[in-house]
Formats: structure tokens, sequence, C-alpha cells
């Protein structure tokens, strides 16, 4: 799509499978951060690689920018549906543009609360620097495991981090939507070549300004 800024994929990909290396209750776990993690619950998996992953993406490939993105809990289509993803951010900023970029687009987001100094421990451990799971599975199950993966980075990283919990969204009966294309293209379609990307973009230079808003909302007033 003719992005002009450097932009990487990483894909945190593991076959959840059992088999004699698997992760047991207990284990102890270095992660690619350097921080030990407690396992508590094996079913908390795919949170062990994604933490794996941002932390990759800040030491290893520079990113001043990291959104992860993963059907990472049930408890994501309790706390906002089976239509809205959840997003847990850093940065208010990005908070608002992806619920705009949603609404832009069609894959709609809802935020999550962002509260690490009280929800991060609930993942207190005796013999690690965490565990893998929440203690209270009533205490907003869907932040807490954003955070998991936003202590990797560390939470006085000065970039922007990005978590969107696609869990409910990503499949409609027994058929996958595809959700999650078309958010990424019209969140960072800002720094796209592609005129219509720019366009559904809520971030970049190529922005709307306030009374271009105001315009196109009047012209689609007059259509309808």
């Amino acid at each position: 799509q003719g992005f002009k800024d450097n932009l990487h994929a990483v894909f945190c990909l593991a076959e959840n499978a059992v088999g004699p290396c698997a992760t047991r209750p207990d284990d102890i776990h270095v992660l690619y951060s350097g921080k030990t993690v407690e396992i508590n619950n094996t079913d908390a998996e795919g949170r062990l690689i994604l933490a794996d992953g941002v932390a990759y993406a800040c030491k290893d490939l520079g990113a001043d920018i990291i959104l992860d993105m993963a059907t990472l809990t049930g408890a994501q289509g309790i706390a906002t549906g089976k239509y809205h993803a959840a997003v847990l951010t850093n940065n208010e900023e990005w908070e608002k543009a992806c619920v705009k970029a949603g609404r832009n687009c069609g894959d709609l987001v809802h935020p999550l609360v962002y509260c690490p100094e009280l929800h991060f421990s609930e993942f207190t451990s005796a013999v690690a620097d965490m565990k893998n799971s929440v203690a209270d599975r009533d205490n907003t199950p869907s932040s807490c495991a954003g955070l998991f993966i936003a202590s990797h980075i560390g939470f006085d990283w000065p970039g922007v981090w990005v978590h969107i919990d696609i869990a409910a969204p990503v499949h409609a009966g027994e058929r996958a939507t595809g959700y999650g294309v078309a958010l990424l293209l019209s969140l960072f379609g800002g720094a796209s070549e592609d005129p219509l990307l720019n366009m559904v973009s809520p971030l970049g230079c190529n922005g709307d300004s306030p009374t271009e808003d105001m315009e196109r909302d009047s012209k689609r007033r007059r259509l309808v």
C-alpha cells in the first residue's frame, strides 16, 4: 500500500499441543525481556509469546510504536461485546484514534481500563517477577492480560503501545470475519501513499482538520 515509514509485522506463533516440552503448572520461564514468569495457568499461553514479540519489537527492531493484536481473552467478548474489539493503550491520542479508525472502516473498537498501578498486582508471584494469569478473574481480566504484555516492554517505556484484543469479533458463528485487516490499514493509513487510506486514517500529517471534518459530516447528512 505504499507505506513511507518502516513497518514490521511480527507473527507470534506456537503450536498449542501437549508434548514432553509443554508448559506445566509451577514452571518458571525466563522470557525474552529478561523477566521471570511463574506459570499458574497453562491456558494463558498466548500472552507468553506475545510478550516475547513486543520485547523483540522494542529491543531488536527499535520500534517507537508497538501494536499487538490477538484473540487473547474470552473475557473480551463480555467486556466489549462480540462486535467491538477491546483496546488498551498507554496513549490517549492513540486510544481515540483506534476508536475513530474502527468507525471509519467498520472494524469497531472500544477502550478498556488502563490502570497498571491498580491492576498489575493481580500477577504478584513469590518466586518470580510475575505470574502469567490473574489472581482474581472478576477484576477486569482482559485489561490485566494486556498489562501482562505491556510489562515486558516496561511501563516506563517512552513509546506508544497499543494492545487490541479481538477474541470475539474475529468470528461469526463458525466463520471467520477477517476482523483487523481494515482496522490496521485505517489506523496506519496516514503513513501510506494510498489516497483512500490517507482519507480514512485518523492519524498522521494527512489528517483532516476540524473544518474538513464538519464539512464532510454535513455532506453525509445531506446524503442521508
